[in-house]
């Protein structure tokens, strides 16, 4: 801030002279004191300069509306959501939403540090304000191959310029709690530029527990227990409560909420598609859900801007105070939380759930060629195994989480998996598409529900290798012949006709189109896996089938290196 930028500040605040804009007649949620104040809101450039008694150049009649701090997603990666960062902006500020702590975790495995360029680029075309993070484990785990390695020497350079704001989740918590030497590395590049670190510890206890934050790992987002909750918060982590597309884990944890712990407590969404957006909203829907478990508005709304605002550093906001960015939403009341105009940083930016700005959106040319799969056939997904009884992945409803069972099964003479149209078990695959490596790792997976045909997806957490799930080899092999085609995405196939796909040419993760669009597709694609594959109507097919991968949550999962035992992290073989 220049000097006379300070001093219009002053005398704005000091009631000298005119403010830019004035909100007036409005119930203003002040959340330091956790009341409720009536007065007039002066904003001046983009701060805002009191809240009291002021005149200003345009007048903003609130009409006894409730003003709140904008909200801040704590923690959400924006390639789950399958658009671009412009678009994403465009879907959630309408709904309050004026911040979001974002990790590009997702593209970085795709395209290293030219991916999370890429993401901070295209996001100076939105209004919203996205933080980005630097993913802290590219790739992931060294139990898969990703499509690039981002070491700490290599984070240094986005560190030391300012362009990130901290070292996203780390998921790769064994190798915290162990000490390790890479892992340190990473830890201490963020900690010798006092950067925030974000956490990722599931079913972490006891003495881990006290490991992983004594290297002051700041948050975590993976409790899914109350206990899991009040261990955090007793050791000074703040808790992330996550409601998303795929995980649901706010109402479980609300009980656990005290007055005394719930400015330890944060709101996020982690991974959010269109459809819920369009549908049931963002951290709008969050507050909803709060008021709804009995949870006071106003440490709710706390909880939505305050609480994040301190947790990652962002001093500059999180309340409606003097010297603050002026991020305001005004809302009908503290029961539905809908926004009737949002301000970001003194610009009114959304009316009536409408988003007023023009979308100016990045080249996607960078993220464009991200498949290298060699030598893949259909002879690749087959799968020999040495016995009747094998390891399969269960899908467990409502979440991400799997369990590892033994079934018997089908084999031909050869030794070789055959599917039992009478039995809930199919073939998963992962295929490699980053290092021309060839491999094709294939296990067997139950509660999926699929009966004929395949589904492909490029979307496979966290290394976003393909994944391909079917009752038939070449359906298989087709659809993930056809999904390279495309540029990324999913696709559905049945007899060797694709039935119904999305192309996402960012990065093989993100559509290049609207949010409707996406919406739209993702309906069609919902509907067609319902009704024509036969999948499962408890079962989300895209979101469950892309976390099948995701070798950081227990309890089994599938790379392409291997079945991976979560628990032991450690590969298994098909056998039991």
């Amino acid at each position: 801030m220049e000097k006379q930028q300070l001093k219009k500040l002053i005398d704005v605040a000091a009631g000298r002279v005119p403010a830019d804009i004035v909100i007036k007649n409005a119930k203003v949620v002040d959340v330091y004191n956790g009341r409720i104040v009536e007065g007039d809101i002066a904003i001046c450039d983009e701060l805002i300069a009191g809240v009291g008694t002021y005149e200003g150049i345009r007048v903003i009649d609130a009409q006894g509306q409730y003003a709140t701090p904008g909200y801040i997603d704590s923690h959400i990666h924006i390639e789950s959501s399958y658009v671009s960062p412009e678009e994403l902006g465009r879907l959630v500020v309408p709904h309050g939403t004026t911040t979001i702590i974002a990790d590009p975790h997702e593209i970085a495995n795709v395209c290293g540090l030219r991916g999370v360029d890429y993401m901070i680029e295209a996001s100076k075309g939105t209004a919203l304000d996205i933080q980005m993070m630097l993913p802290s484990c590219v790739p992931a785990t060294p139990f898969e191959h990703a499509g690039a390695v981002i070491d700490a020497e290599a984070m240094k350079a986005p560190i030391e310029n300012g362009s990130v704001l901290g070292l996203g989740e780390f998921m790769n918590f064994p190798g915290v709690i162990g000490g390790h030497d890479d892992v340190l590395d990473k830890i201490m590049v963020a900690k010798e530029h006092g950067k925030v670190i974000d956490g990722h510890s599931p079913g972490v206890f006891g003495n881990a527990l006290n490991a992983y934050a004594a290297a002051r790992i700041r948050t975590d987002h993976e409790c899914d227990t109350i206990e899991e909750m009040h261990d955090r918060i007793a050791r000074g982590i703040y808790v992330l409560l996550r409601q998303g597309s795929a995980c649901h884990n706010l109402k479980k944890l609300l009980p656990g909420l005290t007055m005394q712990n719930s400015r330890r407590c944060l709101l996020c969404a982690d991974d959010c598609q269109p459809k819920t957006i369009l549908s049931v909203g963002h951290l709008d829907n969050h507050l909803r859900m709060c008021i709804e478990e009995g949870i006071d508005p106003i440490i709710a709304l706390q909880m939505a801007s305050l609480n994040a605002a301190e947790c990652f550093g962002l001093s500059d906001r999180g309340a409606i105070a003097p010297g603050l960015r002026a991020d305001i939403v005004l809302i009908d009341n503290l029961t539905a939380f809908n926004a009737q105009r949002v301000f970001i940083a003194g610009q009114e930016v959304a009316t009536q759930g409408e988003y007023m700005l023009p979308i100016e959106r990045h080249d996607i040319h960078a993220t464009k060629g991200s498949f290298h799969v060699k030598d893949f056939s259909v002879d690749k997904l087959r799968l020999t195994i040495n016995s009747e009884q094998a390891h399969i992945i269960n899908i467990l409803p409502g979440g991400v989480v799997t369990s590892k069972e033994v079934a018997s099964i089908k084999r031909n003479e050869n030794n070789e998996f055959v599917y039992d149209p009478e039995v809930d078990i199919v073939k998963v695959a992962v295929v490699e598409r980053h290092q021309d490596t060839g491999n094709v790792a294939v296990a067997l997976l139950k509660g999926y529900g699929l009966k004929q045909g395949a589904v492909a997806l490029s979307v496979a957490h966290d290394s976003h290798n393909i994944i391909v799930v079917g009752v038939d080899d070449q359906d298989m092999a087709y659809a993930v012949e056809e999904l390279i085609k495309q540029d990324g995405g999913i696709i559905l196939v049945n007899k060797g006709q694709v039935i119904e796909s999305m192309p996402m040419p960012i990065g093989g993760l993100m559509s290049d189109r609207s949010g409707e669009w996406v919406d739209e597709k993702l309906r069609s694609i919902h509907q067609t896996a319902h009704e024509v594959l036969h999948i499962s109507e408890h079962v989300e097919p895209v979101m469950t089938l892309c976390f099948m991968s995701l070798a950081v949550i227990p309890e089994i999962k599938l790379t392409d290196m291997g079945l991976f035992d979560v628990t032991q992290f450690a590969f298994i073989p098909i056998e039991a």
